[in-house]
């Protein structure tokens, strides 16, 4: 019984730090894709050892401290800056930025998520048109509460070298965040201040 066990252990180890990988070098951003792909990697699609996305997490961010280092911190840092330039030009939406590049995971293919509160939609599109930013238009579906999922509108443009990827919620949606897809808590939601301390 203890060997069956420390071989699931194991399993579930080695699909995390491949899924890390994948995220990490291949540009995966979904977890359950990761975990999915990983598992054929190593040849065993139908496991039922999956690690938890939180799991996931914690090995990327290893995988980034023994394979990126200082590579990593300087990606990061230039990930953040994109970031508040894009919160200073989108502030009468009240920008918050989460995901990766807050919580310091961000690899090589990340883009910048932030969250925007509106009246409606359209008042976002209207602005970025009327700075002739081409953008993309798309629905993000996103948890709200423990079974609860709800579509919201997003946006995406190009800042420099960074894609920015705009979710909008109605201007009340500032006080419940949507849940995590790595622990299924509240996102982590910064304003431009707090970012502005990340970078210095």
């Amino acid at each position: 019984m203890t060997k069956s066990t420390g071989r699931d252990q194991q399993m579930r180890a080695r699909i995390a730090q491949e899924a890390a990988r994948l995220m990490a070098e291949e540009g995966v951003q979904d977890y359950y894709a990761a975990k999915r792909k990983a598992a054929q990697h190593l040849g065993a699609p139908d496991t039922r050892n999956m690690p938890k996305n939180n799991e996931v997490e914690a090995a990327l961010e290893e995988y980034q401290r023994l394979f990126r280092g200082e590579q990593q911190a300087e990606h990061l840092q230039s990930l953040r800056a994109g970031a508040v330039q894009a919160m200073r030009f989108l502030a009468d939406f009240n920008p918050r930025l989460v995901g990766p590049v807050l919580s310091g995971t961000a690899g090589q293919h990340a883009d910048i998520h932030l969250h925007l509160f509106a009246d409606t939609p359209e008042d976002v599109s209207l602005f970025l048109m009327e700075a002739n930013i081409p953008f993309r238009s798309s629905h993000k579906r996103m948890r709200i509460g423990r079974e609860e999922w709800q579509e919201f509108p997003s946006c995406e443009f190009l800042a420099g070298e960074h894609a920015v990827d705009l979710v909008v919620f109605p201007r009340e949606g500032r006080h419940e965040a949507p849940r995590s897809p790595v622990d299924g808590k509240p996102m982590q939601r910064a304003g431009l201040q707090e970012v502005e301390r990340l970078l210095d």
